[in-house]
């Protein structure tokens, strides 16, 4: 079974990069914020998951979506939390591994 994310255009890519940017302001904050914490390696996450890679970035905000969904169980546990709670936006990011430095 091939498990490679799909792939797309850079233009595409692009696109879905100025939508969160112009579209999702709150999502631009908390990615700028990230950067802030873990370097560029989150602005590599999140074009990953524009590509469609799963488990790398998600997020949604007043009702856009970015990024790629994380497996099953993270997002019916996503749902509940937003439902319990609400909130105008949120974003998703891997917890990082054992000792490789990669998320």
């Amino acid at each position: 079974m091939d498990t490679s994310a799909p792939s797309i255009d850079k233009a595409t890519e692009a696109q879905r990069l100025a939508d969160i940017k112009d579209r999702m302001p709150d999502t631009y904050e908390a990615i700028q914020r990230k950067a802030g914490e873990i370097g560029k390696q989150a602005f590599n996450l999140v074009r990953r998951a524009v590509r469609g890679e799963p488990d790398c970035f998600y997020a949604i905000e007043r009702g856009r979506v970015a990024g790629t969904p994380f497996c099953q169980a993270v997002m019916a546990e996503v749902a509940v939390q937003m439902v319990e709670f609400g909130c105008t936006y949120l974003c998703i990011w891997p917890v990082k591994d054992g000792g490789d430095g990669k998320a």
